[in-house]
């Protein structure tokens, strides 16, 4: 049962979703030096920068796993973005995960339900470190970057840009693992202690007879698309 004040999060299987492509999404920035600098003039401009990101769960192997977005070989992200000045925090994650990873088929819509901020973090200056506090000697953060828990439907299409891959690490692996994720997705395990994660299984198929069941264990099972549920497990760099 839950703990008092704990809300439950269904997490489903995995399987349940299907995961399709569409036109990729160019970055605005050819480098981290090159974002950094457009972060300071947009500061100049129009103050602290508020993005907002989304935890979205799956299961697979009696596991939660967290889905991030994967650029090249190096970078990790999650699902999210700015928002516009002065836009809504839920409707701009809600737009911001429409633009990523919703089907261009109206049909196939997604309906985001977007939930409670898990945690909240701060970039104090311009570089690439973020905490989960104001420094006492910072008056003006850079940015604040919110997370937010997103319960998934039961099953629905996903659409992948094509110059990206959508991956579902162990939550396991991203524990404490910040040269490999940075401060904020490796944080993902320790404030998903805030939920009860109900985790949501397939029934099992009837087994065929025993020479039907050998007959399908010789044939070669097809390999995911999209890079769904590969990781490299070199040293990486995350983004800014």
């Amino acid at each position: 049962m839950a703990t008092r004040g704990q809300p439950v999060f269904n997490v489903y299987p995995v399987g349940n979703y299907s995961f399709g492509t569409k036109a990729p999404k160019l970055e605005k920035d050819s480098n981290v030096n090159d974002r950094l600098a457009r972060l300071k003039s947009n500061y100049e401009k129009g103050g602290m920068r508020r993005s907002v990101e989304a935890i979205l769960l799956v299961q697979e192997h009696n596991h939660p796993h967290l889905l991030l977005f994967q650029l090249a070989q190096s970078f990790f992200r999650l699902p999210g973005g700015r928002l516009r000045p002065g836009e809504d925090e839920v409707e701009g994650l809600r737009r911001k995960l429409a633009n990523r990873l919703a089907p261009t088929n109206p049909a196939l819509q997604v309906v985001w339900d977007v939930g409670e901020v898990l945690s909240v973090f701060y970039r104090p200056n311009f570089d690439t470190m973020f905490y989960p506090y104001v420094p006492p000697h910072i008056t003006r953060p850079k940015e604040c970057r919110k997370l937010f828990v997103v319960q998934l439907p039961e099953r629905c299409v996903f659409a992948v840009p094509k110059n990206m891959k959508l991956v579902a690490v162990p939550v396991f692996e991203l524990y404490d693992n910040m040269p490999r994720y940075g401060p904020i997705i490796s944080s993902v395990p320790a404030v998903l202690s805030r939920l009860r994660l109900n985790l949501q299984f397939v029934l099992p198929a009837v087994p065929p007879p025993p020479q039907q069941q050998l007959q399908s264990q010789q044939v070669p099972q097809p390999q995911q698309q999209n890079g769904y549920g590969q990781h490299q497990q070199q040293d990486q760099h995350f983004p800014p």
